[in-house]
């Protein structure tokens, strides 16, 4: 056994056709584990009328606690708090169904615990421990045995942890061992069309396989680059969906379970309809920015306002998440700045109820030109000076959050990052990044729907109406860094720079593959060479929200210095 379970707790369980389980979808705090367990009770308190309670996977730590779960002392306090819930149900009332770690036999298990009247009762470790994408478990965890279901009231519940459902293995033990009922505990983060993969593709399947009703459950909030969606259900023997809880925000349910006919059965409850793209990226940028904010303790952040599309989008995510009182916008105008983008700048902050403020550049950019005129003699302005602009901007915005505390956010989006189309220590200067993993043609379909559509995480924040001018949205993008800059005037248009980047990035596809698809060689390959080239600026960017299924940072690892090329 890998934690000690109490000889009081093991007599027999009279046997039952009814039975209350409560599915706590809730947040978490990595490494506060009192103030999780403490959420735990509070939670147990609201769940009057249950038999069991059932709470994320490592919900007592947090998800994922990456190497923070190496310290023995973490470990010391995981065994005290989870000692002192299980006394807690010395009470008689829900049994508790905990998600912790354990260390034996040297090495550590991803658990769940099952605390009944007093005392542990049950264990069970994890065994498909996932080690692609964001995951790193293989790197923490030794997988467990084939786990045998936990008797709970004469009910064999098997409880499959996360990726133990993502395979057929752990599933197909439980059944031929008895198994009634499966529960699984997740910490499973969100990607761009993921519902239908976790109900279909993966718990349909199991279900069907077993012909056990399966309860799904997931937490939500955001963790660093992680945003969880909950978005948590019952699945019925006949594939039906009993209970569907929202996505996004916290949710209790206590699901009615009976006995018909030797089958166990979760009766209906209220459906909730969950968000279609692009609503569902949009909120998961809002509530991951605002976990990230709030969770760091940050009073509120600070951001460029361009007049462009992708600071005026943060801005809006940023107000979404935080209200108006907490986003200070900051217009930094050189001589290349347009009198368009002076108008779009100060339309967004009167749209959003921000703070807004002009700190023009054009003093730092001569003190600059005067400076640098004796080593540039005999050269011509290039890039060099471009940079500069970009700079000073970046040193300005970080003064600001120096000076006052508000966290900077920066406001490049995938499309530029995976070109280097960005100036390190310059506009990349900051702390999060909501638009990291978003194309830019993501950026233009998202800021549609925000001005004809309030988030449901932004409902009282920020406005019910638009949050840019229209002209944000269809004037040509532009850095605004020389006279007359197009984005195009490099790049290729964006309706065909997404789609190859798409292949090379999420797809992993070669120049050959991409040419098949009807895209001209010469355009690929370069593009290819601009993304292999840009990853020691990537290594330096701030963090922000996963959205797609390759996201530069956890997903998506390359090396820096890298020769190899599809051609």
């Amino acid at each position: 056994a890998l934690l000690r379970v109490s000889a009081k707790c093991t007599r027999a369980r009279a046997m039952t056709d009814k039975l209350v389980i409560a599915l706590a979808q809730m947040t978490q705090a990595v490494g506060d584990l009192k103030a999780n367990a403490d959420a735990m009770l509070e939670w147990r308190a609201r769940a009057s009328g249950a038999d069991l309670i059932v709470y994320p996977e490592l919900q007592l730590i947090g998800y994922p606690p990456e190497d923070l779960v190496l310290k023995p002392a973490l470990v010391t306090q995981a065994n005290y708090q989870l000692d002192r819930l299980a006394q807690e149900t010395a009470d008689g009332g829900p049994a508790m169904l905990v998600g912790t770690v354990v260390a034996a036999q040297g090495v550590l298990f991803n658990v769940v615990a099952l605390l009944d009247r007093g005392a542990v009762t049950a264990v069970r470790a994890k065994r498909e421990l996932p080690n692609y994408g964001t995951f790193d478990e293989k790197r923490l965890f030794a997988p467990g045995p084939l786990p045998a279901p936990i008797d709970f009231r004469g009910v064999k519940i098997g409880v499959p942890i996360c990726e133990d459902i993502w395979f057929p293995f752990v599933t197909a033990h439980l059944r031929s061992e008895g198994a009634d009922i499966l529960i699984s505990p997740n910490g499973s983060p969100f990607e761009v069309d993921k519902d239908d993969r976790r109900q279909n593709a993966v718990a349909g399947t199991r279900v069907r396989e077993t012909g056990l009703p399966l309860a799904y459950l997931n937490r939500v909030g955001g963790q660093d680059e992680l945003v969880f969606d909950g978005a948590s259900f019952v699945m019925n023997a006949d594939l039906s969906i009993a209970q569907q809880l929202p996505d996004w925000e916290e949710a209790l349910v206590l699901t009615q379970w009976e006995k018909w006919d030797g089958q166990w059965v979760c009766l209906p409850g209220d459906p909730h309809p969950l968000d279609e793209r692009p609503a569902d990226i949009y909120n998961a940028m809002v509530l991951g920015l605002r976990d990230y904010v709030n969770h760091n303790r940050f009073p509120g952040v600070v951001l460029g306002l361009s007049g462009g599309i992708d600071s005026a989008l943060s801005a809006a995510v940023a107000v979404d998440a935080l209200g108006p009182d907490r986003v200070w916008c900051v217009m930094m105008p050189s001589r290349f700045t347009s009198q368009d983008s002076l108008d779009d700048a100060v339309a967004c902050a009167r749209l959003l109820g921000t703070r807004y403020d002009v700190i023009p550049i054009e003093p730092a950019v001569g003190a600059f030109d005067t400076m640098l005129a004796p080593a540039f003699d005999g050269r011509a302005r290039d890039l060099t000076e471009e940079n500069i602009q970009s700079r000073i901007r970046g040193v300005t915005l970080m003064s600001l959050s120096n000076k006052f505390g508000h966290m900077l956010l920066t406001t490049g989006n995938k499309s530029e990052m995976s070109v280097g189309y960005a100036t390190i220590y310059g506009d990349m200067a900051g702390g999060y990044s909501v638009l990291k993993d978003a194309y830019k043609t993501t950026v233009f379909d998202l800021s549609r729907w925000r001005n004809a559509h309030v988030p449901s995480l932004g409902a009282g924040m920020g406005p019910a109406g638009p949050v840019m001018p229209e002209r944000v949205i269809t004037k040509p993008p532009s850095a605004e860094l020389r006279p007359d800059q197009r984005d195009d005037d490099s790049l290729p248009p964006y309706e065909i720079l997404d789609p190859i980047l798409y292949g090379l990035v999420e797809e992993e596809l070669s120049v050959d593959d991409l040419v098949a698809r009807g895209f001209e060689k010469e355009t690929v390959a370069r593009i290819e060479r601009l993304l292999y080239v840009a990853e020691y600026k990537r290594r330096q960017a701030p963090p922000g929200v996963k959205l797609g299924i390759r996201n530069f940072g956890r997903d998506r690892r390359y090396p820096i210095t890298n020769a190899f090329r599809t051609i």
